[in-house]
């Protein structure tokens, strides 16, 4: 296993094949990166590789006119993984390695441990093709991110096939995927193609030396003294990561005596679960006689519940499938009852509703499982298993938002569509439905926005909208514009992230996005929405509930 030398740094930016300046005689580029990696409200690493051995200089700033802060690793080598230390949480860096004055990227630091702000969190599972399928899942994904960005994603294993190697990781992983990585940490897990060059039970191989994972509780939680399974905060979320492969699985074995401590550890409001083998389905694989599934369903599920996680995600089975709200069900599939369900509705906010749980953590209150196994292919299979309520063969993501006491997951087609949601509330935050409501059309009041312009809108006093508000349930829609560009949707009365949403358009189109958005304290209930795009525009917002 590689040896990590980490140095307090700060920041990298430029992307693989770029020139750099010499160091010497020396002429540097790089060849791979950068990526970030163990993000924290204060700190990140950040890897990348150069074709020559040099000593790692990074370079940070909040302008990108002024990367002022310094940091360097005085050892010479190839690969260089430098710890980014001393940051602010929810702030815009801009970076740069090699040479202050070339290129540079930026990142957004996580919110502050247990604050309730919104968080974007994207999810792909056996991506690792390198073909036409897996840039589809890619950039249907960019595209309904727009400006809104992403504040971190997981790969739910087989990151890389066939084998995982180091060539394989290229492909699949650092070329297409070269900007995301560079501005928004990645948090893989380990799925068994991966082990074809690595081996989790002794943290040795390709996916080890790329990855630098926290073993040792660096982004929260208890330390697991093992990258092959970890967890992490990030604003009121707790996740935990698992290697459902190649480390024991059974009662009393380290990764499982380490989940409990972990989970009886986390005050998180939320805690999400994700691994490679699902415990669920009747796709391209079957929970029913598969070891690893079949042991992940009979010994990890039971821990999960008992400490009350909300939301399991899982790969392996090249399908999309979706639960009810469950709890209880360990057996093999013809063992499933409609008891074993909390909540046998679809969990769908404009069918039925979101399911709901109780504000504190409770035990056995109910998880959502997903299989989300088509980010670079799409297989088949019986599609029946009794505690899914959705099952699609289909190319795709998930994609999550959470705000506060409220999650919301939608299953993002390669084509764009979105093809399932739902959402959980817990019930410390209450949700208030209304009829449909238009509370803002710039068509009819207060006038086109203008490019560049930011305007405060004020939900309070509209559509029976109470200034107690803390948020809406809104459906957000750009039309008329006369350029290009995205419009950006902040919570309260400041133009700075999080962003509550962004909406991007071509000159002319109409588009629209859900949100949740969140209001200013100060009982106005206003939220910002800022132009960037090249002409004016018009903007609608439909509201469809109120947050307490």
């Amino acid at each position: 296993m590689r040896a990590p030398r980490l140095a307090a740094l700060a920041g990298f930016a430029g992307l693989a094949g770029l020139a750099l300046a010499s160091h010497g005689a020396l002429a540097l580029s790089v060849t791979r990166g950068p990526w970030l990696q163990t993000a924290t409200p204060s700190s990140v690493v950040v890897c990348w590789r150069t074709d020559v051995p040099v000593d790692g200089r990074v370079f940070v700033g909040t302008s990108q006119a002024s990367l002022a802060l310094t940091f360097s690793d005085s050892a010479l080598a190839t690969e260089h993984a430098v710890a980014v230390t001393g940051l602010a949480p929810r702030t815009r860096y801009f970076y740069a390695v090699g040479t202050a004055t070339g290129p540079s990227a930026s990142f957004v630091t996580p919110p502050p441990t247990g604050a309730t702000g919104p968080l974007r969190i994207w999810v792909i599972g056996d991506s690792g093709t390198a073909d036409a399928n897996a840039r589809a899942v890619r950039d249907a994904y960019l595209s309904y991110t727009g400006a809104r960005g992403t504040d971190l994603w997981l790969m739910l294993g087989d990151n890389a096939y066939v084998a995982g190697t180091d060539a394989e990781y290229g492909a699949a992983v650092f070329t297409p995927f070269a900007g995301l990585l560079a501005s928004a940490p990645l948090w893989p897990a380990f799925g068994n193609h991966d082990g074809g060059s690595a081996s989790g039970s002794a943290g040795t191989g390709v996916y080890f030396d790329l990855f630098r994972l926290p073993k040792a509780a660096e982004a929260g939680g208890v330390a697991s003294g093992s990258e092959a399974y970890y967890s992490f905060d990030a604003g009121n979320v707790h996740f935990v990561c698992l290697d459902a492969w190649d480390v024991s699985r059974q009662p009393g074995s380290p990764m499982l005596t380490w989940l409990a401590a972990d989970l009886a550890a986390t005050a998180q409001t939320w805690i999400v679960a994700y691994w490679h083998h699902p415990p669920y389905t009747k796709g391209t694989h079957d929970s029913d006689t598969e070891t690893e599934l079949v042991e992940m369903r009979q010994f990890v599920n039971p821990i999960l519940e008992a400490a009350g996680v909300d939301l399991v995600l899982c790969g392996h089975s090249h399908v999309y499938e979706r639960s009810f709200l469950l709890d209880g069900h360990y057996g093999n599939s013809a063992t499933f009852t409609a008891s074993m369900k909390k909540d046998g509705g679809t969990g769908d906010p404009a069918l039925g509703g979101p399911y709901r749980k109780p504000a504190a953590r409770t035990p056995h209150a109910g998880t959502v499982y997903v299989v989300a196994g088509t980010g670079g292919r799409a297989g088949t299979g019986r599609l029946n298993h009794p505690a899914m309520l959705r099952s699609l063969a289909e190319l795709g993501s998930v994609v999550i938002d959470v705000n506060g006491g409220r999650l919301d997951a939608r299953f993002l087609r390669a084509d764009g569509a979105v093809r399932d949601s739902f959402a959980i509330v817990k019930s410390g935050t209450r949700f208030h439905a209304l009829a449909p409501c238009r509370a803002l059309d710039t068509r009819v009041s207060g006038g086109a926005i203008f490019a560049g312009e930011t305007r405060s809108v004020v939900a309070s006093g509209v559509c029976g909208i109470p200034a107690s508000a803390a948020a809406v349930s809104a459906n957000v829609t750009v039309t008329g514009s006369q350029g290009a560009g995205a419009v950006s949707i902040y919570p309260g009365d400041l133009v700075s992230p999080p962003l509550a949403d962004a909406v991007s358009f071509r000159a002319g189109q109409t588009r629209a996005s859900s949100a949740i958005v969140g209001l200013a304290g100060d009982g106005s209930g206003a939220f910002m929405v800022a132009n960037g795009s090249t002409g004016q525009l018009d903007f609608v917002v439909d509201v469809s509930g109120w947050f307490e």
